[in-house]
Formats: structure tokens, sequence, C-alpha cells
């Protein structure tokens, strides 16, 4: 009876040091060690004892931890070690979403409300956080698309007044965006190669004055500058007039332009982290990646889209309507700055 009451006894005493360890963050060896005591301490009771062992954790417990560990579940959490935040400021963007809204058209949402896109529940399946490595995530599929696109987006929209869409810039002005990004995860093709996704534009935009002088109904204008994530790499795809005798009227119109030849930066960036930085001024666009290689788009074509006022986009635009299709872009680092 005695041999059993033992058992009983270091038994207990295993378990009690068991928990007390893994509840003050003990590690393996510690286990260890506290068990080797158990066993001595039981050890060290003869048939007659029955208390000594709890009279020993009593013993122990009274003594203090001179430098106890902080409760896991108090403890303060710290940005930059325990969890990591984007560095975009959404002040000057608004989001077009994939869904839509009463009228068909994308939703879409703009200053102040997007500001709060971690806790907005229409926003939080398409962009937020990944505190694991500090990105914005955009991600989208296909849905509500805009007018004059097939396609669907999760994509930012700047503006330089927030809530507006009516301020904008010219290449004379000037505009530099830059920003940190990746590309973890895209559907594929039928045959396996991956869909593509546009990441960055300079998107044109007419003046209300352009508008009604060719008679269109919508100040929309063709993009500039496209720049994809395409097969793993980065492709630049930039505009051209079809001909350039063209008058200044008929140059303001979106069918006078079509696209130039396609440039891939030497990098294979697959899911990787890759920095973009687009410089504008007059008559020029520079597009420069990682620091290191650039293309310059100049000449007479880039001359003659100084007729039109322009605005950035930064996101995620997927180049499919396939069934199933999806992708998911993300940002570290966004900004964008004006002379």
């Amino acid at each position: 009876m005695v041999t059993l009451f033992l058992q009983y006894q270091m038994t207990q005493v295993i378990e009690y040091f068991t928990k007390k360890l893994y509840y003050q963050g003990a590690h393996l060896g510690s286990v260890s060690l506290s068990l080797l005591l158990a066993l001595l301490i039981i050890s060290g009771c003869g048939d007659n004892s029955t208390d000594a062992p709890f009279d020993l954790i009593e013993d122990i417990d009274a003594v203090e931890d001179p430098d106890p560990e902080p409760d896991p579940i108090d403890k303060e959490l710290v940005e930059g070690v325990d969890y990591f935040l984007p560095n975009v400021d959404l002040s000057n963007w608004k989001v077009t979403l994939p869904i839509p809204r009463a009228d068909g058209k994308p939703l879409e949402v703009e200053p102040p409300e997007i500001m709060d896109y971690a806790t907005n529940e229409v926003l939080r399946p398409f962009m937020y956080n990944d505190s694991t490595d500090g990105s914005l995530v955009f991600h989208t599929y296909p849905g509500s698309t805009t007018t004059n696109s097939s396609y669907s987006r999760t994509e930012l929209r700047e503006q330089m007044i927030p809530g507006s869409n009516n301020t904008n810039w010219t290449f004379g002005d000037g505009g530099t965006m830059r920003g940190t990004l990746s590309v973890p995860e895209i559907s594929t093709e039928s045959d396996g190669d991956p869909h593509r996704t546009m990441i960055m534009q300079i998107h044109g935009r007419l003046t209300n004055e352009q508008r009604d002088l060719i008679g269109e109904d919508d100040n929309n204008a063709p993009p500039m500058l496209k720049i994809y994530w395409q097969n793993n790499k980065v492709r630049v795809v930039t505009k051209k007039l079809k001909d350039l005798d063209v008058s200044l009227e008929e140059s303001l119109k979106t069918s006078a332009w079509t696209d130039d030849e396609s440039k891939y930066f030497s990098r294979e960036v697959g899911t990787e982290k890759f920095t973009l930085e687009v410089v504008t001024s007059e008559g020029k666009i520079e597009v420069t990646m990682d620091d290191d290689e650039t293309f310059i788009f100049d000449g007479v074509h880039m001359e003659r889209w100084g007729v039109f006022e322009n605005y950035f986009k930064a996101g995620n635009y997927l180049g499919t309507t396939d069934d199933g299709a999806f992708a998911t872009v993300k940002y570290y680092d966004l900004a964008v700055s004006h002379p």
C-alpha cells in the first residue's frame, strides 16, 4: 500500500512541476530537471512518510523567482518585433473592388472611409494587413468591371484632393510613385502558365472641356503606362499614337492610341519582393526596378501625351475572366509625390 501511495505521490509531483514550468514559459531542459528533482524527492521519502513531497512543494512555492517572465497573455506587443505594418498612407487613395454597388458598377471606397480598411467588413476580404511580413494585401477575382474594361480589380486610384477625382497632374507638373511589392499567389491558365495582373499604372484623364470637345460622356482617357506581373517577370507597356499627323482634337480620343512594344526587366521576380519607381517629367517616363535597371520612354509620343491630365494607380488588376481565377498582390510600402 505504501509503495502504491508513493507512486501516486510521484505522479502528482511530476504533474505539478510540469504544469508550473509550462505556464512560466520554461524550456524543455528545465522540465527534465524538474522531473529528476521530483524523483529525488520521492526516493528520499521513507515508507512511513506521506507528506514530505508536498511539504517540499510548499517550500519551493514560497521562494520567489528573482526575475519572473511576464505572462504571455499580458505581454505588450511591439511593432517591428511581434508584428509588422505596411508603410502605406491611404490619405490620397481610393480603392475599386471587384464587387458591384446598387447600379452594377464596381464598388469604390474613398477617404476617409478607406482609412478604416482593417475593420471595414466590405473591404476586409479584398484589402487587409498581413502583420507577419508588414504588407498591405490586395486580393481580387473576376467580378464587377469598370467602364471600358472586361477585367476586375482591387486597385488604388490616386486622389490629389481626398474624395475627388477632379484634380490631377500633367507630365509638365511631374510626379513620382515608388513601391515595394510581391505577387505571392496567382491562378493559372489551363496550360499551367500563370495568369497576369497589372500592378501599377499612369492613367490619362480628359478635362471637362476636352470631354465636351470630342463628345464623350465621361472623362476617361487611355493609360499611358501599364506595369504587369507576367510570367514571373515585370513587363512595362506604354502608348504611342497610331498616326503622328493626327490633330490635337483627334489625339484626345482613346482610339487614336495603341500599345507600344513591351519591355521586360531582366530579373525573374516570381513570388519575391521587388521595388519599382516611376518618375514622370515633361515628355518622359522613367521606370526603375530595384534601383538597378531603368527603362526610359521619351520622344514625340510622350510629348504629344502632354495634353492629358493623369493619375497614378497601384494594386491588383487581374487580366482574366476565367472561372476560379484569382490573384494576391502585397505592397510593403507605397508613396507618391509631386514637385
